[in-house]
């Protein structure tokens, strides 16, 4: 399994928060931030916008962090990911992922 994929079956490698933040890049960080904060209709800065992977020790975003319900999930039941959880099948808070990017089923089941 990579140690770069989400909780959620999400590849981190390709998030742009996580490239920003491992090419230290200014442009793309304040890019993101406009559009996550028009996506969410929140208050989303540029220096919000830090992340080394959701399942690995460093820097997350504040979503990743501490709003996620996936992640805090898969990370109470102590779970690589949700596919590795004996309630993946039928899971209503993965199922929204599943459906909005099927790649993300063939990660977790791989």
């Amino acid at each position: 399994m990579k140690e770069m994929m989400a909780y959620c079956g999400l590849n981190c490698e390709k998030c742009d928060a996580y490239l920003a933040t491992i090419n230290n890049d200014q442009a793309l960080r304040e890019k993101t931030a406009k559009l996550w904060a028009e996506l969410n209709n929140a208050p989303i800065l540029p220096e919000h916008i830090n992340c080394e992977g959701c399942r690995v020790d460093g820097i997350k975003t504040v979503y990743c962090d501490s709003l996620c319900e996936i992640r805090q999930c898969a990370v109470k039941k102590g779970v690589a990911t949700c596919g590795d959880c004996h309630e993946f099948d039928g899971c209503k808070t993965i199922g929204m992922i599943i459906s909005d990017n099927p790649e993300v089923l063939k990660n977790l089941q791989g």
